[in-house]
């Protein structure tokens, strides 16, 4: 029962980290990605999310309980799960161990970034470009933001590799290695992403 318990409880983990936080995560970037091609672009892109209709209702139940329960099993998982180097190989395994660091790492960056934004706005702070541009003017919160990025980019595009494998869609050996490439490349890309819109706060 308690391994039924478990498998049940690491499948909706693997789920929650990409559907809806890991789209989430894909938008969040978009529209900071706004902010390439200026203040108003950006303040247009951060005020259309914030006018959405029920707005509350889709943060607390498709944003921040998904991604409360993703970051505590996380958390358990981080601390509780053993080396695999007998399941894959060499890189596979340091995957795996980045997998546990950068979702450390990404919890941090996440609740500093929430404490920043989203609970600033609820004090009365309007979170837009100047906001941002404000904080990013610091060395080490630019650093901080690269380096958190970064990690959050790292932890959802390896952790859809281990997504593909947990739901069967990936079983082959050959399947898994067309999807590390694509996961590669997805972390390349949106990368590139969350980098330039970090930097055009800052240019």
């Amino acid at each position: 029962m308690a391994g039924n318990r478990e498998y049940f409880y690491r499948r909706l983990h693997s789920l929650l980290g990409v559907i809806p936080v890991g789209l989430f995560l894909i938008q969040h970037l978009v529209v900071n990605h706004f902010a390439t091609k200026g203040a108003d672009s950006f303040n247009k892109a951060a005020h259309f999310m914030e006018s959405l209709p029920f707005r509350y209702v889709l943060e607390i139940f498709v944003i921040f309980l998904p991604l409360l329960f993703h970051a505590i099993y996380g958390i358990y998982i981080a601390f509780t799960a053993k080396n695999n180097a007998s399941r894959y190989n060499f890189f596979r395994n340091w995957m795996f161990v980045l997998q546990r660091f950068t979702g450390i790492v990404t919890l941090i960056f996440v609740v500093w970034h929430v404490w920043e934004t989203r609970i600033a706005a609820a004090f009365g702070a309007e979170v837009n470009f100047n906001m941002m541009e404000n904080i990013l003017s610091n060395p080490f919160m630019l650093w901080f933001y690269i380096i958190g990025v970064v990690s959050t980019i790292f932890h959802f595009a390896n952790g859809l590799w281990s997504f593909a494998v947990s739901w069967g869609i990936t079983v082959t050996p050959r399947s898994q290695l067309i999807s590390t490439y694509v996961t590669i490349g997805i972390f390349i890309a949106l990368s590139i992403v969350g980098i330039r819109a970090i930097f055009a706060f800052v240019s």
